[in-house]
């Protein structure tokens, strides 16, 4: 179940520039597909939400770069962030901060300005970085301890879409949205 939107939790939400976020476990429910061909090669896929990527969209509309930073290589995450217009991709990177200091410098913002969303514990060593941290419903009950707020949904299942509207409702952008699709109130 998530935690309350306290007022610290959105006063940090309303700083955020970049949203970054790891892949499996969080865009992805954590299943890693294998599809063996007849040459014996393998093809892995990864299944993702849809309404995550039109949020991710929403935030790059708004001029909130998002990204990924993955310990495993994948094309179906490189495809991902093509279709969810991401500005950040590394993949097959465990050690995750080296990347995040490359991401500030690139960025030209503060760890303030740096949200991110994990699962697993090669995620905290970045919740401690950043500016706002969540972890997804599906997070080791270590993580979820580690962050400052844990989604109502899983990873793959919506987690990314509620994080990306707390960011849009925080930073007072969701009535544009709303409005753009005909939405009222």
């Amino acid at each position: 179940m998530a935690i309350e939107l306290t007022e610290d939790l959105l006063a940090r939400a309303t700083k955020i520039q970049v949203l970054l976020m790891d892949v499996d476990g969080v865009l992805t429910d954590g299943r890693l597909y294998n599809i063996p061909f007849p040459d014996g090669k393998i093809l892995e896929t990864k299944a993702f939400d849809s309404q995550d990527g039109i949020a991710l969209q929403w935030l790059s509309w708004n001029n909130i770069a998002t990204g990924v930073i993955s310990g495993r290589i994948s094309p179906a995450t490189e495809e991902r962030a093509g279709q969810s217009k991401m500005k950040y991709v590394y993949q097959g990177h465990i050690e995750k901060i080296p990347i995040l200091e490359e991401i500030l410098k690139d960025a030209q913002v503060a760890p303030e300005n740096v949200a991110f969303i994990g699962d697993d514990f090669t995620d905290v060593v970045i919740f401690n970085r950043v500016g706002l941290s969540f972890s997804t419903a599906n997070a080791r009950e270590e993580v979820k301890r580690s962050s400052h707020y844990t989604t109502a949904a899983k990873g793959g299942e919506g987690a990314v879409r509620e994080v990306c509207e707390i960011l849009l409702k925080a930073k007072g952008l969701w009535p544009s949205i709303l409005k753009k699709y005909e939405i009222h109130g």
